[in-house]
């Protein structure tokens, strides 16, 4: 019996350790964003790319916004995927976006799931219709199996005077180490 409440107690303090480890971690990258006005912005389709904004956002702070179309796109995922995204990302269109106003912000954590090869169009849109000058976009892609491609790249490309930095790329919404490895990814990022 006494060994068992000292294993126990061993791994009450091995898991209390783990923790505040996890803990100091998240602060780190917290403090080098704590005097700067942080904006977690993203466009979402199937969700994938909203769950890692909320996983990004939540060991950030500041503000999150979602960048949404005028006119929504339809539920069916497959119509936009085959239909009116790919139209979009051939023919080079610009869908019209709700307002976005970033003048306030000075990180801009940018989020993409990643539509033939490129970023969703509502994102560039975001991108080209704010003025970026001076401030940070920190990219955050999502992919159904293809990866990142240069989208990172295409948004310094589209925000101009921005410091673009290292983007994260997560396959789908992440699984049980995408929460830390946003983590590795902040304390790795140069504010």
């Amino acid at each position: 019996m006494k060994k068992l409440l000292l294993i126990i107690i061993l791994i009450l303090i091995i898991c209390g350790g783990v923790a505040y480890a996890i803990t100091q971690s998240n602060q780190q990258g917290a403090a080098k964003m704590s005097d700067k006005k942080v904006l977690v912005a993203y466009f979402s389709l199937s969700g994938n790319t909203k769950s890692v904004a909320e996983q990004i956002h939540s060991q950030t702070g500041g503000d999150i916004f979602r960048i949404e179309p005028v006119s929504p796109y339809p539920e069916d995922s497959e119509e936009v995927t085959y239909g009116i995204g790919k139209e979009q990302v051939s023919k080079g269109i610009l869908p019209p976006i709700k307002n976005t106003d970033i003048s306030g912000y000075d990180i801009i954590f940018v989020g993409t799931p990643v539509w033939w090869s490129v970023m969703a169009p509502p994102v560039k849109t975001f991108l080209t219709e704010n003025n970026f000058e001076g401030k940070t976009i920190v990219p955050f892609i999502t992919h159904g199996g293809g990866g990142g491609y240069s989208t990172d790249k295409d948004m310094a490309n589209l925000a101009k005077g921005a410091r673009v930095l290292s983007p994260l790329v997560v396959y789908g919404k992440g699984n049980a180490e995408t929460v830390k490895e946003i983590t590795n990814w902040l304390n790795k990022l140069n504010f």
